[in-house]
């Protein structure tokens, strides 16, 4: 039983968002499905950190969500910013059992148990947000990481936290959400979010006691990441 993760999938089965376009994306639905199920088995677990369907609503998005959920293990899925068929949790949850997508969960406010760990995470915000509602959304997101680190320190033991948008670059920092996991104590987070150029300003390794990886799905080559194996 293992934990992986990726973000960024970016599917568009039932939408005309053709991702083929960019650099290093060509066949990477097929790139993503083989090398997903050479890697994952159906006792694992994947965080699928945010940009998961193009789709605007939860009906256009069935065909992506059926595409993971006939990958193997269970997904733990994250809102990031191109997911505009979010819905809340209980309706997409519901919307899932009405399709029979026995293996998706919405990691929303909330945390999982898996073996010794405990993960968690919220979708973050760009850190270099100035605009008044931008500061909100800032603010917003990380109570929510607060709230997601509370309800997996009910859970026990370590603390995995997993973000949509990177909490540090080498341009930046978001002060509001680093401050989350010092305070808490992280010692791992993993974020999406960047593509292509923009990879090359991704902190990766520790910062004042706190390990980053970037794990978005372009960067990965489309191989899921493991985090950790639990057993």
């Amino acid at each position: 039983m293992s934990i992986f993760a990726l973000g960024d999938t970016h599917l568009s089965f039932s939408s005309d968002k053709p991702m083929n376009v960019f650099y290093g994306w060509q066949d990477y639905e097929k790139r993503l499905k083989k090398n997903w199920k050479k890697l994952v088995t159906d006792n694992d677990t994947v965080v699928v950190a945010g940009d998961i369907s193009w789709a605007m609503s939860l009906e256009q998005a069935r065909e992506d969500l059926a595409f993971l959920d006939s990958l193997p293990g269970r997904k733990l899925l994250m809102k990031g910013n191109h997911d505009y068929w979010w819905a809340t949790k209980t309706k997409a949850e519901r919307f899932f059992e009405e399709n029979g997508f026995d293996s998706l969960k919405i990691l929303h406010n909330n945390a999982y148990k898996i073996g010794d760990f405990a993960v968690c995470g919220s979708r973050g915000w760009f850190f270099d947000a100035t605009a008044e509602n931008d500061k909100k959304v800032i603010l917003r997101e990380a109570k929510r990481l607060q709230m997601s680190i509370d309800e997996a320190k009910k859970l026990g033991g370590e603390i995995i936290v997993f973000l949509h948008y990177p909490p540090l670059m080498t341009t930046g920092v978001c002060e509001e959400i680093i401050e989350v996991l010092k305070q808490n104590g992280i010692r791992r987070c993993y974020y999406a979010h960047l593509h292509g150029a923009s990879c090359l300003n991704a902190v990766t390794g520790i910062v004042e006691g706190v390990k980053y990886s970037l794990i978005s799905a372009d960067h990965l080559e489309f191989c899921p990441k493991l985090v950790e194996k639990t057993q």
